[in-house]
């Protein structure tokens, strides 16, 4: 069985810096399953479907041709139906976008067999909400990363301003906790740790000290 180390948490814990840090360490796959919510959510909106048409919505996951670039020292780019998604793709709008659109039981189950498709020699990490609750169960490590809102806010916030978006820390602490709860309350995979899943609280620790952590566990259970 290829082996899949599954890094769940929510917005704003680090997990896809975590994640694709580990995947690189290992020399591993990686999967960012949030940036296939994302895409999605754009090529709805470019399309003029509304985040609560769930039977368009459904019927566009099926069938969406979404790619990931590699790029040199960086995020891979990301094509949603042949248009790149670019900045937009990590925009606050597209997150909350992102988050009504995981909340649709069949569009999650559209693209479940999309994710399960990354899983491929010598192993995977994936990172998202519901990676090892609900898309990998067998995944042999289980993370749930974790931090305050307001320290997930701040962390957000910095990203944002670096990339040129407009937006002000309390708005972000506000969004975070709605999706939150949104997230947490779906009826489909919430946001919550698998039974067997390590929560790790990263708000008093640096990026590399939880990128050392996570390695350990793996390498523990390898």
């Amino acid at each position: 069985m290829i082996p899949v180390l599954a890094i769940d948490g929510p917005s704003g814990s680090g997990k896809g810096a975590v994640g694709m840090a580990v995947a690189e360490r290992l020399g591993w796959h990686y999967l960012d399953s949030g940036a296939v919510y994302r895409a999605l959510g754009l090529a709805a909106g470019w399309q003029g479907i509304a985040c609560d048409d769930e039977a368009k919505l459904r019927d566009l996951a099926a069938g969406l041709d979404l790619r990931f670039v590699a790029a040199d020292g960086g995020e891979p780019a990301v094509f949603a139906n042949g248009r790149e998604c670019g900045a937009l793709l990590r925009s606050p709008e597209t997150a909350n976008a992102a988050s009504r659109l995981a909340a649709l039981g069949s569009v999650r189950e559209a693209l479940l067999d999309r994710q399960r498709a990354a899983r491929s020699a010598p192993g995977l990490v994936a990172d998202g909400r519901d990676m090892g609750s609900y898309v990998f169960p067998d995944a042999f490590l289980k993370v749930f990363l974790t931090a305050s809102a307001e320290v997930r806010a701040q962390r957000r916030y910095d990203q944002l301003k670096a990339k040129g978006f407009g937006v002000t820390l309390s708005q972000l602490i506000q969004e975070i906790r709605e999706r939150d709860e949104r997230d947490a309350r779906r009826a489909v995979a919430p946001l919550k740790p698998a039974e067997d899943a390590v929560v790790l609280d990263s708000s008093a620790l640096g990026l590399q000290e939880v990128i050392d952590r996570v390695l350990a566990m793996a390498k523990s259970r390898q």
